[in-house]
């Protein structure tokens, strides 16, 4: 009986295997989709696409574990699917927000701001170990879009903008080991518990564009900060092991 269950248990596992990457996939989709509402000057309807995209990317990694593609869809990589998607819906993306909405950067650096991190993100995501084995990221790891929804929203000066700016693109060649919420080992339950509120907030916030609450996205601030300081400690310690 065990044996003749086996048969008909693998397909199905197949079938969720590729049906995760398929989901991964729409990723993609849900990217032209957003590219499509900027370049119409839909920027709600575009926002909405991103927090879709933002959604299948934080759960496809954690149903690819559970359906355990590598065993059952391993003639597809699904990292490099995930790398391919991630920089139009995080890089793309954002690059084309700085230019068609009005007033994030200084008039005429529009067009320098968005090649600008088109270059360095085509940089990390070409490291072979832009994720580590011991899964963090290694540098900024891109997070454009959230920069740029944080510029949209908070209006702060566009060269105050333009500084943070190049202060993230330079950070892309600094090795710290940056937090990957859901795979990390120390405080997990804290870090994915505020994770998880920072994003379900952000979206309420988020899909009252243009009138966002802005004392919500300044309150966020306490969650970088606690990811920024995990990330610096991860960094220290890994580089006080290297000395050892």
């Amino acid at each position: 009986m065990t044996t003749s269950a086996i048969p008909t248990k693998k397909p199905i596992r197949k079938a969720l295997a590729y049906g995760v990457h398929l989901f991964t996939a729409t990723g993609a989709v849900w990217g032209f989709l957003t590219l499509l509402a900027i370049w119409e000057q839909n920027i709600k309807l575009a926002i909405i696409y991103i927090i879709i995209a933002m959604f299948v990317d934080g759960f496809d990694g954690m149903l690819a574990r559970w359906v355990d593609v590598k065993t059952y869809a391993k003639g597809i990589d699904g990292a490099l699917l995930d790398n391919i998607i991630d920089y139009l819906t995080y890089v793309v993306v954002a690059a084309l927000l700085l230019i068609k909405v009005p007033n994030l950067l200084p008039a005429g650096f529009e067009m320098a701001g968005a090649l600008s991190i088109l270059l360095t993100s085509g940089y990390w995501f070409a490291q072979a170990d832009a994720k580590t084995d011991d899964h963090f990221f290694k540098g900024f790891p891109c997070y454009w879009n959230f920069l740029v929804l944080y510029m949209m929203v908070l209006k702060l000066n566009p060269w105050i903008n333009l500084a943070v700016l190049v202060i993230c693109n330079i950070l892309i060649f600094v090795p710290v080991k940056y937090v990957y919420p859901s795979r990390t080992v120390r405080l997990r339950r804290l870090t994915l518990v505020l994770t998880y509120i920072y994003g379900a907030v952000g979206v309420w916030a988020l899909l009252q564009y243009p009138d966002v609450p802005v004392w919500v996205m300044w309150a966020s601030f306490v969650y970088i900060a606690y990811y920024l300081v995990l990330s610096l400690l991860h960094t220290v310690e890994a580089k006080g092991s290297y000395a050892n």
